[in-house]
């Protein structure tokens, strides 16, 4: 019973700092708020920790200029796909919390539970204008500056990265060719554009050979190949402090010897910017010329920004109808199975037509002029039957439609409701399908024993002739190995 008790205020000591730890931005599990969603969001957190830890151990440790600004750019990747996976944890633990208080509040009146369905975002064919000096441009005068640039591209929780660019005056436009789909888009999303830029020219060599990472490997591994293997797992200087299973502290990213990006310039677009067809957006722009990573920017960003509603790609509402003509004879009424999706309510003479993508025998258009109505109850049936009018050029045409219950009909009134009202939020994005074109996936690079990454450069090291190394135990070399293969495989 003692010990009971005690768990009873210990739960309850929790539940109070929870509170309290949500509104100082602090992220730890609750037993009161742990959820799937939750539980998901920690293990993308304690991932991105992993490989911010990885990026940090490869840019100490990289000997290349190419090799260094790979691993700054994964650095800065990480960490900002962390702090967009913290704010995400906190903003789901605060509507929790406004959950439990509305449930609990006596005077909460009825809420309208109505959400506009998800959709795609895709952003494609990014090109940004540079505004070079004739002198630089037209007559190559002048130094020579080279800079590497990238972009990040952030839509809520979700945060991807285009391949990184060398650029000199050698270019009249930034252009990256990465298509980036956003899957779980809604229509009041906010798609924010980084680029990042970080000066080429300089050395960013630090001076470590892969015989040298292998000293410093070996100086901090134990002798038995299970304290090697542990102290490898160990989190680094980069990572968060555990504290037994509560979720982890996050500390700030040490300083790294190596290359640093700075955001160069931004902006921001929206539903209001989504249009089928090349479009220009301002940027702003950070930095001035004095700064080493400067790039003289025209001010702008051109690209494709193209949205799928869920409601215009997926059957949102399917079932057996009965379709019925107005003006025609009343007795001509003809079963068919029908599919809402996009603009159109399709009908088919059977259901087996839809999997085997036969076309439907008509359509009946769906979109924001069309009028639908419960019309009076059927005196035979007491259904009531649902009027569809539509205007086809100046006439109007209207298709009655009743169902077999009353509950279909009110299933149908329901997915037509929700349907108008996708297509309210959405606006010009449920007008046609946009097109998106998928990305292709990535093509494995061929191993190749001078591929310019560290894990290649490390890999040689578990040969037998490389004696004095702590490496050579296959066990240990194997773990390494694996750790930065993981690493590179994830990118």
């Amino acid at each position: 019973m003692f010990c009971r008790n005690q768990t009873a205020r210990a739960t309850v000591a929790r539940g109070s700092a929870l509170e309290m730890e949500i509104r100082r931005g602090k992220f730890r599990k609750s037993v009161f708020l742990d959820t799937s969603q939750d539980s998901d969001i920690q293990k993308k957190i304690d991932h991105e920790i992993r490989m911010r830890d990885g990026a940090c151990k490869l840019l100490a440790a990289c000997s290349q200029r190419d090799q260094a600004l790979e691993a700054a750019k994964s650095l800065q990747t990480c960490s900002t796909r962390i702090m967009a996976y913290m704010s995400e944890l906190q903003r789901m633990k605060e509507a929790q919390v406004m959950q439990k208080v509305t449930r609990r509040s006596s005077d909460a009146g009825p809420m309208d539970d109505r959400l506009p369905c998800k959709g795609k975002v895709a952003i494609s064919d990014l090109r940004i204008p540079l505004m070079w000096k004739d002198t630089e441009y037209f007559k190559n005068k002048g130094e020579l500056h080279r800079c590497a640039v990238f972009c990040l591209l952030q839509l809520g929780g979700e945060i991807f990265d285009t391949d990184m660019v060398i650029v000199d005056r050698t270019l009249t436009d930034i252009c990256f060719d990465n298509t980036i789909v956003f899957n779980e888009a809604s229509p009041g999303f906010e798609l924010r554009v980084e680029l990042y830029s970080c000066c080429s020219e300089d050395d960013y060599s630090a001076g470590s050979t892969p015989r040298k990472l292998a000293s410093k490997l070996s100086s901090s591994l134990g002798r038995s190949a299970g304290k090697k293997l542990r102290a490898a797992m160990e989190p680094g200087p980069c990572s968060p402090v555990s504290n037994g299973g509560a979720a982890p502290l996050l500390l700030p990213v040490p300083s790294v010897a190596g290359p640093k990006y700075h955001l160069l310039a931004h902006t921001t677009v929206s539903l209001s910017h989504v249009q089928d067809s090349f479009r220009t957006h301002d940027l702003t722009i950070s930095g001035n010329e004095e700064c080493s990573y400067w790039l003289p920017l025209y001010g702008s960003m051109c690209c494709r920004l193209a949205a799928q509603p869920h409601c215009m790609t997926q059957q949102m509402m399917s079932g057996c109808l009965k379709v019925k003509q107005c003006g025609g004879d009343l007795q001509s009424w003809s079963n068919v199975y029908a599919v809402l999706k996009g603009t159109s309510l399709f009908c088919y003479h059977r259901q087996e037509d839809v999997e085997a993508n036969i076309e439907p025998a008509f359509t009946i258009g769906i979109n924001k002029e069309t009028r639908i109505r419960a019309s009076e109850k059927d005196p035979h049936s007491k259904v009531q039957n649902i009027c569809i009018s539509n205007q086809y050029g100046g006439e109007e045409v209207t298709h009655t439609l009743t169902t077999d219950s009353r509950e279909d009909t009110h299933r149908w009134m329901e997915a037509f409701w929700q349907h108008f009202y996708d297509m309210s939020q959405w606006k010009q994005c449920c007008d046609d399908l946009m097109k998106i074109e998928l990305p292709s996936p990535r093509k494995p690079a061929p191993v190749t024993p001078k591929q310019g990454s560290l894990y290649h450069e490390m890999a040689p090291l578990a040969a037998p002739s490389c004696e004095g190394l702590l490496l050579q135990d296959n066990a240990v070399s194997a773990e390494i190995r694996a750790l930065l293969s993981s690493y590179y495989n994830d990118r």
